[in-house]
């Protein structure tokens, strides 16, 4: 059984999307500079899009980011620490989780949407890998719970 399976069960799949949620709320806070200014005014506009966006895009890609870490939690769960293998490799994981958004904008038809994470897609990898620790420890919050 993958780890989406585990996750995104009735009992835990509105937790597990609400803590992704606040998760990315405090990452987006904790950006400064006009690249963060920038980021923020992002995220507004798509929350413009509708007020819930940002969770119905979590609650879309959880189950492929799911199965796209699931090696990689796996691996770490040899080793005996899956969070933290995850969170040493930071820079991997954000690259298989970035593979999932790039895949998934590539069919989407909101063109406002393709042109926001193209024009951020350069930066994001920095952006993701400063996230998994904490995307790390929400998985392993309901696993372990589990």
């Amino acid at each position: 059984m993958g780890i989406g399976d585990q996750l995104l069960n009735t009992d835990n799949k509105d937790l597990v999307v609400q803590d992704c949620c606040d998760m990315i709320d405090v990452q987006l806070a904790s950006k400064s500079g006009l690249s963060g200014m920038a980021l923020k005014t992002a995220f507004a506009a798509l929350k413009g899009i509708k007020p819930n966006y940002i969770r119905d895009v979590v609650e879309l890609l959880l189950p492929s980011f799911f199965v796209a870490v699931d090696p990689l939690w796996q691996q770490g769960t040899e080793e005996g620490d899956p969070v933290g293998y995850l969170t040493a490799n930071s820079a991997q994981t954000a690259d298989v989780l970035l593979s999932v958004t790039d895949e998934k904008v590539n069919n989407i038809q909101r063109q406002i949407v393709k042109g926001i994470y193209q024009k951020f897609r350069n930066s994001a990898s920095k952006h993701v890998e400063e996230a998994v620790p904490d995307f790390a420890q929400i998985i392993g919050k309901y696993l372990i719970l589990s």
